[in-house]
Parts: C-alpha cells; structure tokens; sequence
C-alpha cells in the first residue's frame, strides 16, 4: 500500500465521503473492540453457549428484512456456500470466544483475534493455490512469536489451564480466515451485504435451537442478573455482529478494502484498553508482544507499489 493511500484519507478529512469513513471505522474498531468485554459481562449469569446462542440468534432476526432481498438475488445453487460462509465467519468463532473467555482475560482473546490476516494467508496458502512469498512468510513468523510471548505471559499460564483456551482462539481466527478465501473463491458474484444477511439468518436456525436446548427462557429474565446479561447477549448480535457487518461494508464501499482492513489493528487497542479499565493484566510486556502481532500482520498484509485495487 502506497503511503500517498493512506496519507490521502488524513489530508481529506474535511470532506463529506472522508469524515463518513474514519467514523465507521472508528465506530467498528470500539464495536468489535469491546466485544470481548461484552462477553465477559454476558458470561457473569448465562453460560457461554447462552452467550454466544443468544448473539447469533439475535443477529440473524435483525437481518431478516435484508435476508429476505438476499434471498431472491442468491441463486440456489450458492445456498450451501453461503450457509458455510455464516458457520466460518460468525457461529464457530461465536461459541470459541466464549468459551476461550471462560478461563483467558478478554484483552488476550482481542489482542490474539489480530492473527485473522495470518490465518487468510496461511489457509489460502495451504488449500486455495493462494501465492505466498518471503514477505507473507516473515511476517508469519513475527506474529505467531509474538502470540507465543502474549500467551506465556499470562499471570499463572500453564498449559493444563490456558491452553485449551488459547487453541479455542487460534481456532476462532482460523474460522475467519478460512472464511475469507471461501468468499473470495466460491461467492465472487454475490455481494458482501447479501452474503452477510442470509449467512446470519440461516446460522440462527441452529443458535436458536440451541439456546432453547440450553435452558435459556424468557421467564429467566425476571432475574435482574439474567436479565442484564441477556441484554449484553443481544447487544453482542445487534450491534456487534448484524450493524456492525452493515458498516463494515458501507466503509469497503466508501473508503476501499485496504483502508477497511485497518480495522484488524483498531480491535485489539481497544480490547487492551478495556482490559485497564477493568483491571486485567495488561502491562508493558503484554503491549509489546501485541505491537509485534501487529508488525507481523502489517508486513504480511502490505501490498508493495499501492497494487491493491481500493475502492468495490
């Protein structure tokens, strides 16, 4: 990516299309960012299949009214491409967070969600013909180091009690990257809106058979503890999930892929500064470890000669 790309959208902030753009991506870095915090207060009365059923439920209603458009523009035929498109990028990495968050602080599970970018190279690499150079492969390797030291560092890490949760992660991340090269190699035709709405609402077939299956009621919610947790549940479907992937791809159509894809190094600050806030460990070290990730994601992601197309 040319420095002029990014030195463009600073220079312009005074017109219209420019301010739109650092909004939503400012307002997609705090949504997605406190994410992991959201799951944590959910996770304080409900248990984190609850937390992680409710959101995905949640977020499919919300979308009905676009999923039903996307519907009679999907041909049948790309269904099952799409329904796995929702399973990678949103039900899997769901019910592996929670879960993570049920034994690692919600700064770790953020700081760690920065290896997606990794994950789209690696797996594209491996089972996509994708093209990998010393570049991709450097910048590999500088990230996953620094996850190893961010995960070691943990107050009382031991393999027995963290690893389990850390692999959770790592899988969460490797569903997302999984998920974008089944888009980008099987949905070329459909838009990002479309596959979003109809992803979500077929997902929440199955996140709402097993939140029932779960003991989740209604009636529950007379309890002031259930009740405020549900409400944690239903923000993380709503706004974190449903609004937030509208967003998103309002600012790939305004501002352009690769000024998008900076999102992946807003998330993780502002997952760190809730943790501060909420009195996790986070130290010097720990911030270290994360600006090595996020070197690591940066040299594998750029784009030499600004040949990224921007702009969709």
């Amino acid at each position: 990516m040319k420095k002029s790309t990014l030195c463009r959208h600073f220079k312009n902030m005074k017109s219209g299309n420019d301010l739109t753009g650092w909004v939503l991506f400012i307002a997609l870095c705090l949504i997605w960012g406190s994410s992991f915090m959201l799951m944590k207060e959910g996770m304080r009365h409900l248990t984190s299949v609850q937390v992680a059923s409710l959101r995905i439920f949640s977020s499919g209603i919300v979308m009905i009214p676009w999923a039903f458009r996307a519907f009679r523009k999907i041909p049948p035929r790309m269904l099952i491409p799409v329904f796995v498109s929702g399973l990678l990028g949103s039900l899997f990495p769901a019910y592996f967070y929670c879960m993570a968050q049920e034994k690692v602080e919600s700064s770790l599970a953020g700081s760690l969600n920065a290896l997606t970018p990794i994950f789209v190279i690696i797996l594209g690499s491996l089972f996509f013909r994708a093209s990998v150079g010393l570049r991709q492969v450097a910048g590999v390797l500088i990230s996953f180091s620094g996850s190893v030291l961010l995960s070691v560092l943990q107050p009382g890490f031991g393999m027995s009690s963290h690893g389990f949760s850390i692999m959770l992660i790592l899988l969460a991340t490797m569903a997302y990257g999984l998920n974008v090269n089944v888009v980008n190699r099987y949905l070329k035709g459909i838009s990002s809106i479309d596959i979003a709405a109809a992803a979500l609402f077929l997902i929440a077939i199955p996140a709402g058979a097993i939140l029932w299956h779960s003991g989740f009621r209604l009636q529950g919610l007379e309890d002031p503890g259930i009740r405020r947790a549900a409400v944690f549940g239903l923000l993380l479907g709503v706004l974190g999930t449903a609004i937030a992937s509208v967003l998103f791809y309002i600012l790939i159509k305004r501002a352009g892929i690769v000024f998008a894809s900076m999102v992946t190094y807003g998330i993780p600050v502002i997952a760190n500064i809730w943790g501060l806030f909420y009195g996790e460990h986070v130290g010097l070290p720990q911030l270290l470890c994360l600006i090595v990730i996020l070197a690591g994601v940066f040299i594998a992601t750029r784009v030499p000669g600004g040949r990224q197309k921007e702009g969709s």
